[in-house]
């Protein structure tokens, strides 16, 4: 594995796209450089660290509005899932649930591992203009540090039973790791139907980094009033997205 991969893999691991298992103090070590809050929100990311400068200045970033697409005759999304989570972690970012090896997505002939999914609320991604309560995503990793996320959004109505699996078992507070042995979880909040939206974009966290494909699925899931109410509000306690990025000149496929 050469540096550059190293380097990439070492940072999604700090920035909740990874299935490190931090503990608590290096979870701790690793939630003071940036925020959603405060003096350190989604527009000074690229100034925070020269790490972070492609936050400032890439032109491929995400999340966007997905609004305009061309129909492309695209293959299916068929993620094999069916290994168990391993434990569940509150970063100081998001609620992180990591996962066991196995659980892989190929797409363009290459095998990604699913490593871990997590949460924003609202959603970072929006659809014709619209913005729902939940996000979810699925972060995959090939042999290369190539990253592919598949992207679920949840719309406010029946509570989701398997949401409540996850929300029943949050850490109390940022730092905290809890074992958590879910079968087939990964799989249980993925809709049936799994047409996609795909674009190439960024990690939506610092540092930012390109390169990555994104497949939001347009069918959502649903989520109860009480249920964003326990994520948002008395768990992270205010808004965990980053706001819509330019599209520039990157076209969306459907």
């Amino acid at each position: 594995m050469n540096k550059n991969i190293k380097l990439l893999l070492s940072a999604v691991a700090t920035l909740a796209l990874s299935n490190t298992q931090l503990s608590a103090n290096e979870t701790k070590a690793h939630t003071g450089h940036w925020g959603y809050t405060g003096h350190n929100t989604p527009a000074t990311w690229g100034t925070l660290s020269k790490k972070f400068r492609e936050c400032g200045v890439g032109l491929n970033q995400s999340p966007i509005n997905i609004t305009h697409s061309l129909q492309a005759n695209l293959p299916p999304l068929n993620p094999d899932y069916s290994h168990s989570s391993k434990n569940i972690v509150d970063n100081g970012h998001t609620i992180q649930v990591n996962m066991e090896a196995g659980d892989t997505l190929t797409v363009d002939g290459i095998v990604f591992e699913l490593k871990q999914f997590h949460f924003h609320s609202p959603s970072e991604n929006h659809i014709d203009g619209k913005s729902f309560p939940l996000e979810a995503h699925f972060v995959h990793v090939d042999k290369n540090g190539d990253i592919a996320v598949i992207a679920v959004m949840f719309k406010e109505g029946a509570a989701n039973p398997e949401l409540e699996k996850i929300w029943t078992n949050m850490p109390n507070k940022e730092g905290d790791s809890k074992a958590l042995k879910l079968k087939s979880i990964a799989k249980d909040l993925l809709p049936k139907d799994k047409h996609y939206y795909r674009f190439n974009g960024s990690l939506t966290t610092p540092p930012c980094t390109e390169g990555v494909r994104w497949f939001v699925l347009k069918q959502p899931m649903t989520i109860s009033k009480e249920q964003i109410k326990k994520f948002h509000d008395d768990t992270m306690h205010h808004n965990n997205n980053r706001p819509i990025q330019p599209l520039d000149a990157r076209m969306i496929v459907e």
